[in-house]
């Protein structure tokens, strides 16, 4: 039986280079590529995909959005991400959406064919490492209001100008970003910005 893969990834080396060597064993065959997550997840919704490799950092649609829009599809199949940094954050998302594959892209192409096979099966598998990083992490300390009043701050926005895109009270988000400051420990926007990215919490 031969599985089906999709493969999404912005950067055309890699993308063609696993399209190769994915190919290369007889029961895997690359069927559609793209370069940006809409472009995986129409690649998902033409049909015939058994399991889609997305990297996570794509334009446009990134991939860990792409794996939701799947998930979500009349045409949902088994997702493996791939990843530069393995994030703790991306990975607890990530598994939160149903993926079944989060691994580097230092993985090697013969590694990465079992963990196609593996997903394709029903199975899981996740980077140690990065599985080790988000246990000894654990879980993202902020709310979904917390991460959109820092993403906005981190993006320079004033208190007055977040407090109008949320349509809250300028009061409530500089609660909001206290406790934002509290909960990362540390003492200003920048720095707690620059955390929540390191870690995959925003």
């Amino acid at each position: 039986m031969t599985i089906h893969i999709a493969v999404a990834d912005n950067e055309a080396f890699i993308r063609d280079s696993l399209s190769v060597l994915l190919s290369a064993h007889e029961d895997l065959e690359v069927v559609a590529t793209a370069a940006d997550g809409t472009g995986a997840v129409a690649a998902v919704l033409a049909g015939g995909v058994d399991v889609a490799v997305l990297d996570l950092d794509m334009p446009v649609m990134n991939g860990l959005a792409a794996a939701e829009a799947i998930r979500d599809s009349p045409a949902a199949c088994a997702i493996v991400v791939l990843t530069s940094h393995g994030r703790p954050g991306h990975l607890q998302r990530a598994l939160s959406l149903g993926v079944r594959g989060f691994v580097t892209k230092d993985t090697p192409a013969a590694r990465l064919a079992e963990i196609v096979r593996t997903v394709h099966g029903g199975g899981r598998y996740v980077d140690p490492e990065i599985a080790t990083d988000a246990l000894t992490l654990g879980g993202n300390p902020l709310s979904a209001r917390e991460r959109e009043v820092l993403g906005l701050a981190g993006d320079g926005l004033s208190t007055a100008r977040i407090a109008a895109r949320t349509h809250l009270a300028e009061g409530t988000v500089r609660n909001y970003m206290s406790s934002v400051l509290a909960k990362l420990g540390v003492d200003n926007k920048l720095a707690a910005y620059q955390r929540a990215k390191e870690t995959g919490w925003l």
